[in-house]
């Protein structure tokens, strides 16, 4: 089953051939984790939503309060009996009508649930190594830290990372410099300096760095940068590790001939945790 405009109906649904989303990109959306009938870190996913369909020029309906967001994620998960640990996406996305301009800015919305197994953050210490991914560049743009649904360069960096042995890999601006991974933001601990990509290296303003960043501001001996990384950083790094809503923090533990640690990264986990329950 899926929300689709605060129904639900069978997830055999099918979308318009014409919808602009397929066509053209044309949406936005959150991935979103749910805990014992709660949507974590409810307020900046809503704020993250509605400003991403301001900066596309959707037109943001007058029921589209935090409340209704928060209560049609909920009602999905109820239904699909995953509400105790869940992820949910909702796409937002432009109806149909026109070419590359659109004949209306009105929006629909989807909403898909899939169960999680753990509701707490589990920190994942097996081996994890990356790589750089240089086929593509990311624009040092406002529309490179939000969500749409346009992310070939993630698709296409997954099967290089896949085709070679890599369980992730690390995407680079225009620039050449290092701004995030694949699926999360990147983070790097290098003596008592961490550092992750500021928003204006073209970063995802993503929900986990907000409270990774809050985190170990509140940490003694850590000097928080959001600052430049640049390819050569990496092999002077004691800790590199990703960090998303879903997965919470993922170590990285080699690129290239480097080796990485994972003590920081267990300790942001733990209070994590504290901050969830």
């Amino acid at each position: 089953m899926v929300n689709l405009n605060g129904e639900i109906v069978s997830s055999t649904t099918t979308l318009s051939n014409t919808n602009r989303s397929f066509l053209y990109g044309d949406g936005v959306f959150e991935t979103i984790k749910i805990v014992n009938d709660k949507v974590l870190f409810l307020e900046e996913h809503y704020f993250r939503l509605v400003s991403s369909m301001r900066i596309v020029r959707m037109e943001i309906p007058m029921n589209f309060t935090m409340e209704y967001f928060e209560e049609q994620i909920l009602n999905l998960a109820k239904a699909t009996n995953c509400s105790q640990s869940c992820k949910a996406r909702i796409t937002v996305f432009r109806n149909d009508g026109g070419l590359y301009s659109p004949e209306t800015n009105t929006v629909s919305f989807i909403i898909q649930t899939n169960p999680i197994e753990n509701p707490s953050y589990q920190l994942n210490q097996s081996s994890y190594e990356v790589e750089l991914y240089k086929d593509f560049l990311v624009t040092k743009q406002l529309l490179s830290t939000i969500k749409t649904t346009n992310k070939i360069i993630n698709v296409t960096g997954s099967i290089f990372a896949k085709e070679n042995d890599f369980q992730n890999c690390l995407l680079l601006n225009t620039d050449k410099n290092v701004i995030e991974a694949l699926n999360g933001n990147i983070f790097m601990l290098i003596g008592d300096k961490l550092i992750t990509p500021a928003l204006s290296e073209g970063c995802l303003n993503g929900i986990m760095r907000k409270q990774i960043l809050k985190i170990a501001k509140k940490i003694e001996n850590i000097e928080v940068i959001e600052g430049v990384i640049s390819p050569f950083d990496l092999q002077k790094a004691d800790e590199l590790f990703i960090t998303n809503v879903i997965v919470g923090i993922q170590p990285i533990t080699k690129y290239r001939k480097k080796e990485f640690t994972s003590t920081l990264a267990i300790k942001l986990n733990e209070k994590l945790n504290e901050l969830i329950q």
